[in-house]
C-alpha cells in the first residue's frame, strides 16, 4: 500500500467529517454542477448517492429525475472474476432502492443486471465523481477498494467526470499511479478546478 496515499486518505477523511454546514455547502456544489454546460447537455447522467460525510447529492439527485434526463445510479458489485466493480441502475423513482452496503442506497440484489434498468457505462455523458480527496490538476484520490477506477476506464473518450468535494479535501497534489484517472474538473463551494481529464477535450 501507498504510505503516501495511507497519509493523505487519513487526512482527507479528517477534514471532510470536521467540515462544517454540509447541507447548505452540498447545495451550493450541487446547484453549481447543475450550471454546467456539459450537464445541461448530456441526456444519460450518473449521480452517485452519498453517504457518511460525503458531499451530499441525495436531494438533487432524485429533484432531477422529474427532468429530460436518464439518471443513473451506482451499486457495488463484483464482476465475473471476482472484482470490484459498480454496477449501473436506470433509477426513475427512489422507490426502487433498499439500504444496501455501508448503507447507500442501492437497487436490491434480486434486481441486479435487470434487463432495461442495468447501463452500460458506454451509455454515460455525464459522471459526478465522488472521492476522498482531489489536488487541482483533477488527480482523484478514492477509498481504495478501486470500484470508480474500474468504471471510469470503462466509460467513452468524451464523457465528462465531474468530481464534486468540499474545499477541504483539495491537495496541493495527489500521488497518482498509471491506472488512474484525472478528472475533467473539480467542484468545490469556492472553485471550479479545470483537470488534467484524459485525451478528450474539455467540456465545460
Amino acid at each position: 500500500m501507498n504510505p503516501d496515499k495511507t497519509q493523505q486518505r487519513q487526512t482527507a477523511y479528517s477534514a471532510r467529517n470536521a467540515q462544517a454546514d454540509k447541507d447548505k455547502l452540498s447545495q451550493q456544489i450541487c446547484q453549481t454542477v447543475l450550471k454546467q454546460a456539459a450537464y445541461q447537455k448530456a441526456k444519460t447522467v450518473m449521480w452517485y448517492l452519498h453517504c457518511r460525510s460525503e458531499v451530499r447529492t441525495l436531494q438533487t439527485a432524485v429533484a432531477e429525475l422529474k427532468g429530460d434526463k436518464k439518471i443513473v445510479i451506482p451499486y457495488c458489485t463484483k464482476d465475473w472474476q471476482g472484482q470490484n466493480k459498480l454496477g449501473l441502475w436506470w433509477l426513475e423513482d427512489l422507490s426502487e432502492l433498499v439500504r444496501g452496503t455501508w448503507g447507500i442506497m442501492e437497487p436490491p440484489q434480486s434486481q441486479w443486471e435487470k434487463a432495461g434498468k442495468e447501463i452500460s457505462p458506454l451509455e454515460l455523458d455525464f459522471i459526478i465523481v465522488p472521492g476522498v480527496a482531489f489536488d487541482r490538476k483533477g488527480a482523484r484520490l478514492g477509498n481504495g477498494a478501486g470500484y470508480y477506477d474500474r468504471l471510469l476506464s470503462q466509460v467513452r473518450a468524451e464523457t465528462v467526470l465531474a468530481a464534486v468535494c468540499y474545499e477541504a479535501q483539495i491537495f496541493e497534489k495527489i500521488s497518482t499511479a498509471p491506472h488512474d484517472v484525472f478528472m475533467d474538473f473539480v467542484i468545490t463551494e469556492k472553485m471550479i478546478y479545470p483537470g488534467q481529464g484524459r485525451s478528450a477535450p474539455f467540456f465545460r
